[in-house]
């Protein structure tokens, strides 16, 4: 299965932001699979991760075969199914992301808040990457704060044993401070990890996203190979 698994250092970092401009850029040459195990906070105002991901893939596949679990409260997975009197089947879960992966040829999987949210139990989003084996790319803030939770996410997906694709920052402005480059130029020198940047986007007009590609299985978006810390994304 070919493919990238999108985490974050947290909530509200711009995973969904991230995955479908991925997906949206994918689409124009290939056929793009999304997916993401479980969504919540349906009973939010605004578009769904899941449709806003289905959109900007262009795909058309179901609700249920993008994200098997949706749930109404704004509330981690787990607990989100348990008030719901459910559980999530995590077996179940791999198993849908692998059939929506093999009727495409770039699947482009989502996961739920930070890499350690648990989905049910003791199984985190960390255990559903490893089962998918997909390189991950990493959706981090740009301002204050963002060195130590992006090192910390990035420890945790290397020692999960899974390959960093790249970290992406969103929303990057269009004349970024001090800081952020700042930021930028560490997170790529002490995380060893290609950093591209992402502007704030009009979710409503995708023909105007800015592309975010995925260069073969490890880099998307960010310093060509050879460039310095905090070059322009591609």
């Amino acid at each position: 299965m070919r493919g990238v698994f999108v985490t974050g250092t947290g909530t509200d970092v711009g995973k969904t932001v991230v995955a479908a401009a991925i997906a949206r850029t994918a689409a124009a040459s290939e056929r793009v699979a999304v997916f993401k195990p479980a969504v919540s906070g349906l009973d939010e105002p605004g578009e769904a991760d899941h449709e806003l991901l289905r959109r900007a893939a262009g795909s058309g596949q179901t609700d249920d075969e993008i994200a098997p679990h949706r749930y109404g409260p704004a509330v981690s997975p787990h607990l989100a199914a348990e008030m719901a009197g459910e559980r999530i089947d995590t077996d179940d879960v791999v198993a849908a992301a692998r059939a929506a992966g093999s009727d495409a040829d770039l699947l482009v999987c989502e996961g739920v808040g930070g890499f350690l949210v648990p989905l049910r139990d003791r199984y985190l989003v960390r255990d559903f990457a490893r089962e998918l084996g997909l390189p991950v790319v990493v959706a981090a803030l740009p301002g204050l704060g963002t060195i130590n939770h992006t090192l910390l996410t990035l420890e945790a997906v290397r020692a999960a044993g899974l390959e960093v694709a790249a970290t992406v920052l969103t929303p990057w402005a269009r004349e970024p401070s001090a800081l952020e480059r700042s930021n930028r130029a560490a997170i790529a020198a002490l995380g060893d990890v290609e950093v591209g940047v992402l502007p704030r986007i009009d979710l409503s007009r995708p023909a105007d996203w800015p592309p975010l590609s995925l260069a073969g299985a490890t880099a998307i978006g960010g310093r060509a190979p050879g460039s310095p810390p905090g070059s322009a994304c591609a």
